[in-house]
């Protein structure tokens, strides 16, 4: 069922992405989605088990690491609660299906910080209820999920009249679409059908570099004589009464790249070791190990060197740039900073304004939980500070702190680019954590965010008629202008975000954006305010011709 359900999302995501209530490019629910579910069914099929609850527990964790966006996160807290409702089971009749469903749709609601009905969980919710009524009637498991999503369906239909957005976009919610295409997934499973595509997610299966591969070979490629501990080793413990936090602190000095991260019944542990049979001797002491992989990263290294000598791609030469330093020693400090940004030229400011590891992600492809945590875990900082500078990683971000317990981690809810700047410059490397935190947060509204893009399909917002191909003006997120010239656009955007009454106006311009338009953007901004101070930055963010910060 899980591999089904990633199957069906597949097929499927580009529809969900489509659904987006903006007409700018960065509709990517239905890819986080399914990248979330993806990293599911993968952990899944490691399972050798025949028990429901080590599927579920297993799904649970790999859509934890996995989660993506808002609507990915939302997804893995269903599956954790799914997990929940199936502890302790070796199978599952349609009853405890249903109560699992809803243990579910609980787990997802007190994740979420102000629960907004119309969305993937007003849909599941609907599901769980339908799904209870049915198999409390004495339906079987098939007939139990078809009227969860018969119900689940009419709930979709009703979404656009119970938010005014996707009423206006004329769309129903994405999110409750992508999570309707999995469970649809689960019941074709049942009904004995196939859901194409045929390949499996299972681990050295894959055909073709992904995103997941790219982020794989970064995590554990590394120069050769580098390597101090050679042997990855991950597993799984299931016991009673697991101490995650007891186990943590007795490993931590045995190995690096740790994680261990699960619930008192089921652990997974992942470590770089000199000795893997020390760390599973250890490990046994607590219950019994599943799913042990151990690779030695020397071999593959020298597989890899091989490969980039012989046949060199873009793919290894940015692997090589990007770890070549990663396992220098560095002395421990007391904070350290990661940042989310879209652009080589913006994440060179940001690291000139001290970030330490930044995260290339944004619009139309969110990190996962895992990219981040994994950027923190390169920083050898007590406390780290997370700026995701987009309001669809926010919630990925602060999953961060579950996984990573063995430093501080707080998560600045910046949801642009300038924002993050804005809490950078009050950050204080000198002060305390809490102040830190405070201080930045307050930043936030110190700068005026904006944006200009482009439409991807017809609408319409508020008064504003929007052709495919338009020039698109956002500020704070909404569309305040549309038309066809960029420098005219870029123009009332900036009107829209009052820029002559501020001090500052910073721009980063787009990888499309051509060198006359910058310049004649800012000999405009001189002529009609020459006391505001103006900073230009090529940012080369993909997509997004400027990026604006007024403050």
């Amino acid at each position: 069922m899980m591999v089904a359900g990633a199957k069906a999302l597949e097929l499927k995501k580009h529809d969900v992405d489509a659904l987006n209530v903006f007409p700018v490019p960065d509709g990517d629910t239905g890819t986080n989605m399914f990248l979330t579910i993806q990293s599911a069914a993968r952990d899944s099929e490691k399972v050798t088990s025949q028990a429901i609850s080590d599927v579920a527990a297993a799904a649970s964790m790999g859509s934890l690491m996995g989660a993506r966006g808002n609507s990915g996160v939302i997804l893995s807290q269903l599956l954790r609660g799914i997990a929940k409702g199936f502890e302790g089971l070796l199978t599952a009749n349609p009853l405890q299906v249903a109560q699992a469903l809803q243990a579910g749709v609980d787990t997802a609601y007190k994740a979420v910080m102000k629960p907004v009905e119309g969305t993937i969980l007003t849909v599941s919710k609907e599901t769980a209820k339908a799904a209870l009524t049915k198999a409390k009637g004495g339906g079987s498991l098939l007939e139990t999920l078809q009227d969860a999503h018969n119900k689940g369906m009419e709930c979709l239909a009703k979404t656009p009249d119970m938010l005014p957005v996707l009423k206006q976009a004329g769309v129903v919610d994405a999110g409750g679409q992508g999570f309707l295409i999995i469970l649809g997934g689960w019941i074709a499973v049942l009904k004995g059908e196939t859901v194409t595509p045929d390949s499996r997610y299972e681990v050295g299966q894959k055909t073709a570099p992904s995103s997941q591969d790219t982020h794989d070979i970064q995590r554990e490629f590394m120069r050769i004589e580098d390597l101090d501990y050679p042997y990855c080793t991950e597993f799984l413990i299931k016991g009673t009464d697991l101490r995650v936090e007891r186990i943590r602190q007795d490993l931590k000095d045995r190995g690096d790249s740790l994680l261990v991260v699960g619930t008192p019944e089921v652990i997974k542990i992942h470590v770089h070791v000199k000795n893997p049979g020390k760390i599973l001797e250890y490990a046994i002491q607590w219950g019994s190990l599943h799913q042990v992989q151990i690779h030695n990263m020397l071999e593959q290294n020298e597989n890899m060197a091989h490969a980039m000598k012989t046949e060199p791609t873009e793919l290894t030469e940015a692997v090589f740039e990007e770890t070549s330093t990663f396992s220098e020693t560095q002395p421990m400090k007391e904070f350290g900073l990661v940042a989310v940004v879209m652009g080589q030229g913006i994440a060179d400011v940001y690291k000139s304004l001290g970030v330490d590891e930044v995260v290339y992600g944004g619009q139309t492809m969110n990190p996962s939980t895992e990219d981040l945590a994994e950027a923190v875990r390169k920083i050898s900082a007590r406390h780290v500070f997370i700026l995701p500078n987009n309001g669809n990683i926010i919630m990925a971000a602060r999953q961060v702190g579950d996984i990573i317990q063995d430093r501080g981690v707080s998560v600045i809810s910046s949801k642009s680019i300038s924002q993050g700047i804005s809490a950078l410059l009050s950050f204080n490397a000198e002060g305390e954590a809490e102040a830190n935190v405070k201080n930045m947060e307050r930043a936030l509204g110190n700068v005026v965010s904006g944006e200009v893009t482009y439409a991807v399909r017809d609408s319409q917002f508020g008064t504003i008629n929007i052709s495919s191909g338009d020039i698109l003006g956002l500020v704070e997120d909404a569309i305040v202008s549309s038309g066809q010239s960029l420098l005219e656009v870029a123009q009332a955007t900036l009107e829209k975000m009052d820029w002559k009454t501020h001090d500052l106006v910073t721009i980063f311009y787009g990888e499309e954006t051509k060198q006359d338009e910058v310049e004649r953007l800012g000999n405009w901004l001189k002529e009609e305010n020459p006391n505001v101070e103006v900073e230009v930055h090529p940012g080369r963010q993909p997509l997004y011709y400027y990026i604006f910060g007024v403050e």
